[in-house]
């Protein structure tokens, strides 16, 4: 027969279970590290590399894909480089930053009950999607910077979408945590070395994470910066590449040809000694990627402007560039009127005083200001010309 259970004596048992649990669990935690006045300045710390990473990321987003409505300026010339060099150090230097934070608080995974009531359960809620998306951010974030994708999906799109559940979460957890935060405009009592030394080793570790790669995109620096996968000055004729030719399946042909076609009063076929007799222009430019690593090169050629008009284009048109690489996601690339506009934006048929190697597009490759390394097309052989 089956006893029958008195739901009061069975409430007390649990009652008493979790209080024995909850005191076994504070004498495992007995650091004064897993206080909430040190988490509580670990997550403003972190909700401002958040933030900064997540506007970065945005202005990153929009300019390699922007919407229909969206035009971006030319200038500033190093706004890319700016913003996405802050957006991955950033986010390099939020490691330890994270890991500290998770450290502090990790009693809190103990309690008991897991789930007390409704709101209780929606709290652990967001902070499941913050603590999950935020690792998942920083850790494909860390493997796209150096290049390696042992994951099925599409880097790009994932870490744009889960930016959004990551920020939303955290301001709905900032919102509920607000009180604890407002804390710390009191008095603080006295801080033990422990604490002090806890709080300085975390500054520390993400100093030394941030010098160690800013090196990728601020010169003087690039010694430093033995984290960073791409180096200023390393690399064919001094720059850097992502993509070589051999992975683009580019060989040096002959009969190469540049073709300008489409909204134009009338078709251009050009060679290469046709370039090479138009105004030749130079200009000082960086080549900045989305992995972080920037590097600035003097580059020669031909103003795209140049071209378009000896094709008779209109002024508000759009060009199409595209790639001899035969696939590949950013193979063409847009360019919108604010950039073929500027005298700044080339055909580049040389960079740093010689021809491009193969790997740096040759014979011709695009390169224009403020415009992320992907859209600086290599080996153009085409340009479409559009309304």
């Amino acid at each position: 027969m089956l006893r029958r259970v008195d739901p009061r004596r069975l409430i007390r048992r649990i009652d008493a279970e979790s209080e024995h649990l909850t005191r076994r669990i504070a004498t495992v935690f007995t650091s004064r590290l897993h206080d909430e006045r040190t988490a509580a300045w670990l997550g403003v710390c972190l909700g401002v590399s958040f933030t900064v990473a997540f506007v970065t990321g945005l202005v990153s987003h929009f300019m390699q894909h922007p919407p229909s409505w969206m035009v971006w300026p030319s200038r500033p010339v190093g706004l890319y480089r700016l913003t996405q060099g802050a957006h991955v150090i950033c986010g390099m230097a939020t490691i330890p930053l994270l890991l500290a934070k998770l450290w502090t608080v990790y009693p809190k995974l103990w309690q008991w009950p897991p789930i007390r009531s409704a709101a209780h359960a929606a709290r652990r809620g967001v902070v499941f999607l913050l603590v999950g998306g935020s690792l998942f951010q920083l850790v494909t974030g860390l493997f796209n910077v150096n290049y390696w994708y042992p994951f099925p999906f599409f880097f790009t799109v994932a870490h744009y979408w889960t930016a959004y559940v990551v920020f939303g979460a955290l301001l709905i957890h900032a919102a509920d945590e607000w009180a604890k935060v407002r804390g710390l405009r009191r008095p603080p009592p006295p801080y033990g070395p422990s604490r002090r030394g806890f709080l300085a080793t975390v500054a520390g570790a993400c100093g030394l994470v941030a010098v160690t790669t800013v090196g990728e995109t601020f010169t003087p620096l690039g010694d430093l910066a033995v984290l960073a996968p791409r180096r200023p000055g390393t690399g064919p004729q001094r720059l850097p590449v992502n993509k070589t030719a051999l992975a683009a399946g580019v060989t040096r042909g002959t009969g190469w040809r540049l073709t300008v076609t489409g909204a134009v009063r009338h078709e251009l076929s050009l060679s290469l000694d046709d370039l090479r007799a138009m105004p030749r222009h130079v200009v000082r430019l960086p080549i900045a990627c989305v992995e972080g690593w920037s590097a600035e090169a003097t580059w020669a050629g031909v103003r795209l402007r140049d071209v378009l008009r000896a094709a008779g284009v209109e002024d508000d048109v759009r060009v199409r560039v595209e790639s001899l690489e035969k696939a590949g996601l950013y193979r063409t690339s847009q360019v919108d009127p604010p950039h073929w506009h500027d005298p700044l934006t080339l055909l580049a048929l040389e960079v740093n005083g010689e021809p491009l190697s193969l790997d740096h597009g040759y014979p011709c490759r695009l390169i224009a200001p403020d415009r992320p390394g992907v859209m600086q097309t290599k080996w153009v052989a085409r340009l479409e010309v559009s309304r």
